[in-house]
């Protein structure tokens, strides 16, 4: 009896610690066995292991989001698809190659023949190319900005302690993220605009600041990755803004090496249209001085008539 009683309070114990066995910080986690471990289906349902203290590595998110697409599941949680010829909108996400620490490799493919270059954030930096590019390095990023737009509210912001509020409310939502690196913080009160710049010195490797972009971006965009799906919403002064846009900004420790061949039509037509508006100007310029001249000329005949 005794030893009856003992193998259900055991049995007990196994199922409260299976229940207590989550991801917060990553929903599609899934999570097992005691001690709990924790690990996301990547690439062809290989078991990517998470470290569920911290904020998931971009480049495994990115990876558990693709594989997620490729199975038809939806990456937004709720709803799902409405009908089967529906497809799923990846956020221009590829499926990305990652070194096992969660870095991204620098160079990514795609699992096709064009490759090209990345920074540390996963986007693109160079030009396409074929197999044979050369990454030589993953550059890093160390200055992100965060053009964030909130909803229309009752009041008005409260913006005495403006740079202080915005990054106590990203450390609080975006775990061990070093609110210090925040280093400065605009607001436009007619476009609703928030502007956050965050930076870390150069050569810092121990500080990724392009993690929580992409959590936010989420956050925003999307729906949370966290498991408690509650957005993120920064308190300023004693109100809660809510977020309608996003936009991120990635500056990286060298300049990208894009060229004017690989441009996109809509950048080459602004080149185009701005380079005809200079021309068009300098003609202007030229013909003004011409006909300022004529007059000149003209009045200095008169005067000469009259002597």
């Amino acid at each position: 009896m005794k030893m009856w009683i003992f193998l259900v309070l055991a049995a007990c114990a196994v199922g409260d610690s299976a229940l207590g066995c989550t991801c917060d910080t990553m929903k599609w986690a899934t999570c097992e066995d005691n001690p709990c471990r924790c690990y996301l289906l990547v690439d062809d349902g290989a078991k990517q292991p998470l470290n569920c203290s911290d904020m998931i590595p971009k480049c495994f998110l990115m990876k558990g989001e693709m594989y997620r697409a490729r199975k038809g599941q939806s990456t937004r949680t709720l709803g799902g698809k409405p009908v089967e010829t529906a497809f799923v909108d990846n956020d221009g996400i590829y499926d990305p190659e990652c070194e096992s620490d969660g870095k991204f490799k620098a160079k990514q493919c795609n699992n096709t023949e064009e490759c090209w270059c990345v920074n540390s954030a996963g986007v693109r930096r160079t030009d396409k190319g074929d197999k044979d590019l050369k990454c030589e390095k993953l550059v890093e990023t160390y200055w992100v900005r965060l053009q964030l737009k909130h909803k229309e509210v009752a009041n008005p912001v409260n913006t005495a302690n403006l740079k202080s509020d915005i990054a106590n409310s990203i450390h609080k939502r975006y775990k061990n993220f070093n609110k210090d690196m925040v280093e400065d913080v605009q607001y436009d009160p007619e476009a609703r605009l928030i502007v956050v710049d965050v930076k870390k010195p150069m050569g810092n490797r121990k500080s990724d600041l392009t993690q929580m972009a992409y959590y936010m971006e989420k956050d925003v965009k999307v729906l949370p990755l966290f498991k408690d799906q509650v957005p993120f919403k920064p308190t300023i002064g004693n109100q809660q803004l809510d977020l309608e846009n996003i936009l991120v900004y990635y500056v990286d420790e060298e300049a990208p090496t894009f060229t004017m061949k690989h441009l996109t039509g809509g950048i080459i037509a602004v080149i185009v249209v701005v380079a005809v508006a200079v021309v068009a100007g300098v003609l202007v310029l030229i013909f003004a001085k011409k006909r300022q001249s004529q007059r000149y000329n003209k009045a200095q005949q008169r005067e000469m008539e009259a002597m």
